[in-house]
C-alpha cells in the first residue's frame, strides 16, 4: 500500500521554515532528512521539505547534527 503525501492530505500548499514542530516529523534522531520512500511526501513537497529545513538550520532554529 502506498503512502499519501502527508502535505496534500492536509491541504498544506507552503512548507514554512519557522515550523519546527512539523519539520521535526521529517527529521530522525540523528537530525538527518527522511527519505520519501519512509514518509509518503511526493517529490515536489520533499524538494520544498528539504529548502525549509536547510534554511531553519541556517537560521540556527534545528540543529545540524544532535548530540
Amino acid at each position: 500500500m502506498k503512502k499519501q503525501c502527508y502535505f496534500s492530505q492536509n491541504n498544506i500548499n507552503h512548507i514554512d521554515y519557522k515550523d519546527i514542530e512539523l519539520l521535526k516529523k521529517f527529521i530522525n534522531p540523528n537530525a538527518r532528512l527522511i527519505a520519501r520512500k519512509r514518509t509518503g511526501v511526493s517529490a515536489k513537497n520533499q524538494r520544498k521539505l528539504a529548502n525549509a529545513i536547510k534554511r531553519a538550520r541556517f537560521m540556527a532554529l534545528i540543529p545540524y547534527l544532535s548530540r
